[in-house]
């Protein structure tokens, strides 16, 4: 219990189209228990936000209780949210992190298109930036590699994997054997 209230948790992370539908979504907490309460959200968030003209730059909203951080890239509108006692520099940093592994994966054509072909690795992209809520990665290039790693069978050899990959999966083993 003590770590879920001293680790930055996220509520969602979206990933809608330039008319507010659904291309990826990760809900991780219980505040928008039907699907239409998360779809009410949705379009909630994306009608405040869509006037704004979001840039290079991420923008931040307090909404409906809610941090809202979000960025928009080409036809497609990314959104992290936090509670209202969450840091804006952390849910910043996910958002990025997650803008840049996504433009890293789709080789610099981030379109509603090219992420609907390629939404298996924007949904392993979220699977690495959070579990359950809590940040796992918020490094872009950390997490495309990752994506790149389990491929689309899920799993790499050694010997197929990079140096740095390989010390980066050893560092990894080690740590999660130190901690059990």
């Amino acid at each position: 219990m003590l770590a879920q209230e001293t680790c930055p948790s996220v509520k969602n992370i979206l990933l809608l189209d330039s008319e507010g539908k659904r291309v990826a979504v990760k809900y991780y907490t219980d505040d928008w228990p039907q699907l239409s309460a998360k779809l009410a959200f949705e379009k909630s968030v994306f009608v405040k936000t869509q006037k704004a003209s979001s840039g290079a730059e991420a923008e931040i909203v307090m909404f409906d209780g809610h941090i809202v951080v979000y960025k928009f890239i080409q036809d497609l509108h990314f959104y992290v949210t936090g509670g209202d006692e969450e840091n804006e520099l952390i849910l910043a940093s996910i958002l990025q992190g997650f803008t840049d592994a996504v433009d890293h994966i789709l080789r610099n054509n981030v379109d509603k298109r090219t992420a609907l072909e390629n939404l298996d690795l924007i949904l392993l992209c979220l699977d690495e930036i959070i579990d359950g809520g809590i940040v796992l990665e918020t490094e872009g290039s950390v997490i495309a590699e990752k994506v790149a790693a389990h491929g689309a069978d899920g799993t790499t050899s050694i010997a197929e994997q990079t140096l740095v990959q390989a010390l980066t999966t050893a560092r990894e083993h080690f740590a999660k054997s130190l901690l059990m």
